[in-house]
């Protein structure tokens, strides 16, 4: 007979997205597009303008930065996105409040953490060093870590493989649409990060993910993780 009242359990196995989940990145973003504004003479945007699509990626951030381009034209500006980024990679961004809580609670408690970002591995594989991570990060898998990025399932079956714990038992947490489908997917439970970025027209509650939380202090405590 099962328990009615279980003692909430940290789960076995903990995968996070980066920009907009453990990371407040923006600031870096916002360096990285202002410069390429003010080589071409152009004024430079505002954090709040940037903010709502860093978790979409270069292009859409892109977008908003040079919005007469067509689809065509920003896809040819990624790669100068991106090596300008590289070179503000850190300077600016840091965890949010509550993560290295949250992360040592899980350490504490024994569960494995690791990343899955569609940020480019080599990108999220210097900014660990940087936050002291590099030994304590189990996994992390890029978006171009593999043939397919989320909101496909295989970069969460991939990271839970690579930690040697099942999809079920595992949890991904993320502040986008992407995660929480790619979660699904994998058969994986998942937390929506409300602290996140995202679009004023996003709605959270229609991702349909297992928790939706304000804050990462709420996953310091066993009780704030999806239970099964």
């Amino acid at each position: 007979m099962s328990d009615p009242n279980p003692v909430p359990r940290f789960p076995a196995g903990a995968l996070f997205d980066l920009d907009g989940t453990l990371l407040d990145s923006a600031p870096d973003m916002l360096a990285t597009v202002n410069r390429m504004l003010a080589t071409r003479g152009r004024p430079p945007l505002a954090l709040s303008d940037i903010r709502p699509v860093v978790s979409r990626g270069a292009r859409a951030m892109a977008s908003v930065a040079f919005p007469e381009l067509d689809a065509d034209d920003v896809v040819a500006l990624v790669p100068e996105f991106l090596a300008v980024y590289a070179e503000e990679l850190g300077r600016h961004s840091l965890p949010f409040d509550g993560v290295e809580s949250m992360l040592a609670a899980l350490e504490a408690a024994g569960t494995r953490w690791g990343i899955v970002t569609n940020k480019p591995e080599y990108l999220a594989a210097r900014i660990l060093p940087q936050l002291g991570w590099q030994d304590r990060c189990a996994v992390l898998v890029g978006g171009d870590t593999l043939a397919e990025r989320k909101p496909h399932p295989l970069p969460l079956l991939h990271a839970a493989d690579a930690i040697g714990i099942g999809p079920e038992a595992c949890v991904y947490v993320g502040d986008d649409a992407r995660d929480i489908i790619a979660a699904r997917a994998a058969g994986m439970p998942s937390v929506v990060a409300l602290w996140g970025y995202r679009l004023g027209d996003d709605d959270p509650v229609a991702w349909q993910g297992d928790v939706m939380l304000d804050a990462p202090q709420a996953l310091a405590d066993a009780s704030g993780w999806p239970q099964r």
